[in-house]
């Protein structure tokens, strides 16, 4: 999002921010209650069973409710749904990441493992969510209304089975990081797609001053370095 500053409705993206710190808030109290400790009771006790329409139905409701948010008038008005989804994307894994390192806390003892898996958390789970949460704003942009609300249900499943999963099982990430990494370099060509056509010109033209400097400064230094070694022989 930094490369692109100047050139998004930042306010708008600044108010989901919050909305998505309120929504996350509850969203994930709600994850935490019904599904991450009873699959942690069922780990532990083999008598607790996560119910999947729970899962189902919370992913349901929160990709509605960030339907309607992204389809307010001054978010559609800059065609930013992208990248406002980005930034509600961000709060609500932030709120999601607190949410699962205090399920953390309380089930498992300190270990070198459970220090990884924290800052695994606090790494990615707000990259997911705001990678899911942009994608969703991608589709609706480009027109997919259902299809953007149960594609972000999906992947919100998958998403909170996946980071419950791994609570138990650190192995659980191999399968997280290259799904995200991949899903990371595709959202570039989203927020680049949300980017009005006058204003992705005026990017060109800056990212190709900004190397032209890049070359020209490192050029300078290469000339001073070896002016500085013939001095000195």
């Amino acid at each position: 999002m930094t490369r692109y500053s100047g050139f998004y409705d930042l306010p708008t993206a600044w108010s989901n921010v919050f909305w998505g710190i309120l929504l996350g808030g509850l969203y994930a109290s709600q994850i935490h209650n019904n599904i991450i400790l009873p699959n942690l009771e069922f780990e532990a006790t083999q008598d607790t069973v996560v119910n999947p329409i729970n899962l189902i139905l919370y992913c349901l409701i929160m990709s509605i409710i960030v339907h309607f948010l992204l389809r307010r008038t001054r978010v559609r008005s800059g065609s930013s749904q992208t990248t406002s989804g980005w930034a509600l994307g961000l709060a609500i894994g932030g709120m999601f990441a607190m949410v699962v390192i205090f399920a953390i806390l309380q089930w498992y003892d300190f270990s070198p493992i459970l220090v990884i898996s924290i800052l695994l958390i606090c790494l990615l789970a707000p990259r997911c969510e705001a990678i899911i949460t942009s994608y969703q704003g991608h589709l609706m942009l480009v027109g997919k209304k259902w299809g953007a609300i149960l594609r972000a249900t999906m992947w919100r499943c998958g998403y909170v089975v996946m980071f419950a999963y791994v609570l138990s099982a650190p192995i659980g990430w191999i399968f997280i990081l290259p799904v995200m990494l991949m899903a990371d370099r595709a959202s570039e060509n989203w927020i680049w797609d949300s980017i009005p056509k006058e204003g992705k010109k005026q990017l060109r033209k800056i990212w190709a001053r900004q190397a032209r400097e890049r070359k020209f400064r490192k050029s300078t230094t290469s000339v001073a370095t070896n002016s500085q070694a013939q001095e000195s022989e």
